[in-house]
């Protein structure tokens, strides 16, 4: 193994399909968007929606952006090499719908639905954010190394911080609400859309708050992407609504730096 391999990887280029020029495309899930040893479902769906939007492209299609990603996850891949297979389902003047899959091994691992169209450029009507300071607080804790999940090898790719205040998992506190506050951005260069679907995952289980530690692996997700990032941190408000039995679920509110809503994203879980 050269050298190069253990340099990371920019999300950009980490999360590049390859075609193979009939509506499939290969990538390499790389350690550096993984937890532990899962790639991180957060960056599986970006590169979903962005194998979508490549194959409009390679069908001729008007330049898009991903709006709204549906994903199952059936099964965890590996690190390694995948295969993605898409398949066009509508095509149409405000919105494009593309499916896509992940497979590995012969095994169907995600399964996705992409809309697609182009974001909003104007400014919202209504743009009901959660109050978060535009950069980290002084005291925010720089995610890296160990989690109850495993390795946080994200943190070789994207830089996050999270609010004390609200991961009293951090200093063994187990009766804290499951809500947390994050600011996220990519180590080489600027938020897109894409890393937005990233950012809307990028939180430790809000679970960890209420002492349930280990691997929360997600069923289901769908992210919606309402506008493009301006360049800066992300800053991210997650919580959830209602925990019975092995479920959880977690909701998202992504901000970028001009206080815009830029995603929100849903998902329900299986907590440790």
């Amino acid at each position: 193994m050269s050298t190069v391999d253990y340099e990371p990887t920019s999300f950009g280029a980490a999360c590049a399909p390859r075609t193979l020029g009939d509506g499939t495309f290969t990538a390499d899930l790389r350690h550096e968007w993984s937890i532990g040893g899962h790639p991180h479902g957060g960056f599986l769906v970006a590169l979903l929606a962005k194998a979508g939007v490549a194959a409009l492209a390679e069908h001729g299609e008007p330049p898009a952006d991903p709006m709204i990603v549906s994903a199952e996850f059936l099964r965890p891949p590996a690190i390694g090499p995948v295969l993605l297979r898409t398949d066009i389902r509508k095509i149409g003047r405000k919105a494009t719908v593309v499916g896509v899959g992940l497979e590995q091994r012969g095994r169907s691992c995600v399964e996705a639905r992409l809309t697609a169209g182009r974001l909003p450029v104007r400014r919202p009507v209504w743009n009901d954010a959660p109050p978060l300071p535009a950069e980290p607080p002084p005291g925010a804790v720089t995610l890296s190394g160990d989690t109850p999940e495993g390795m946080f090898h994200l943190a070789k790719g994207c830089d996050v911080r999270i609010d004390p205040a609200t991961a009293g998992y951090l200093v063994g506190r187990t009766g804290d609400p499951p809500r947390m506050r994050l600011w996220v951005r990519p180590r080489d260069g600027e938020p897109d859309p894409y890393f937005a679907l990233l950012a809307g995952d990028i939180n430790p289980p809000v679970v960890f708050n209420l002492g349930r530690f280990g691997w929360a692996p997600t069923a289901q997700l769908t992210a919606l992407v309402r506008a493009r990032p301006s360049p800066g941190w992300l800053r991210v408000q997650v919580e959830s609504r209602s925990i019975q039995e092995g479920w959880f679920d977690s909701d998202a509110v992504v901000v970028d730096a001009q206080g815009r809503i830029i995603c929100q994203a849903r998902q329900l879980a299986l907590a440790p």
